[in-house]
């Protein structure tokens, strides 16, 4: 399980002492939590913590027992990769790479030898239905197309943590359905914290967490239709 406890990050920009995240604390259950917050509430800090991504001014992060704050920056990484997977709102595929090379990329720094790294990356493709595009470069994919490579390319070491930063942000309705229908099939095995503005899209978590000014202003269980 993933908890963060008495969460706490301050940025000094220039004379001035910014406070980006105040005292949070949660247990992260299995299954689907949404971050949402107006602009400057603290959910990008609240997952760069919580990845490891950035180091709290007080108070820790632990998957397990593991306290990920007092890791070193590489023993933070092989952490990330061994435990969580990312999805951004921009889906930071390398270009030169095929749909099925930037899914076994992470097996690639995993160790796992070619042949397996194939197999594994294609039988993702054909889970988020991009089997007949395993081939192509991302130029030539949709905006939603290369969102389920990326999302694929995040389950490639089946972590037990998944992390989704604004996943539907620049995809259209039907594109936004079917990578929202993916992500949380996906979540359904793992722990999945999603960060998003879509009150929409944050309604499908089986909870919510509100931020306010860098602090857990509530928790919301929204109401699942019959």
């Amino acid at each position: 399980m993933l908890r963060a406890e008495n969460l706490t990050k301050r940025y000094q920009q220039g004379e001035k002492e910014v406070v980006g995240l105040q005292g949070f604390t949660y247990a992260f259950p299995p299954g689907a939590t949404a971050v949402v917050g107006p602009s400057g509430s603290g959910k990008t800090t609240l997952l760069n913590l919580l990845a490891g991504l950035d180091l709290p001014t007080e108070g820790g992060v632990y998957l397990g027992e593991t306290p990920l704050h007092r890791l070193s920056e590489d023993e933070r990484a092989g952490m990330r990769l061994k435990h969580m997977g990312f999805v951004f709102q921009q889906w930071n595929l390398i270009p030169t790479l095929t749909a099925w090379e930037n899914v076994a990329f992470p097996l690639l720094l995993a160790g796992w030898p070619p042949a397996r790294r194939r197999a594994r990356a294609l039988e993702l493709l054909e889970k988020v239905g991009l089997g007949e595009r395993s081939h192509h470069l991302p130029s030539r994919l949709s905006g939603g197309e290369q969102q389920r490579v990326a999302l694929a390319r995040a389950l490639a070491l089946d972590p037990p943590i998944l992390f989704a930063d604004e996943p539907t942000g620049n995809l259209d309705a039907e594109a936004k359905e079917e990578v929202a229908a993916l992500l949380f099939q996906a979540g359904q095995a793992r722990t999945l914290i999603l960060v998003t503005h879509d009150l929409e899209l944050a309604a499908r978590a089986e909870r919510i967490l509100h931020l306010k000014g860098g602090r857990l202003w509530r928790e919301e269980v929204p109401e699942k239709a019959p």
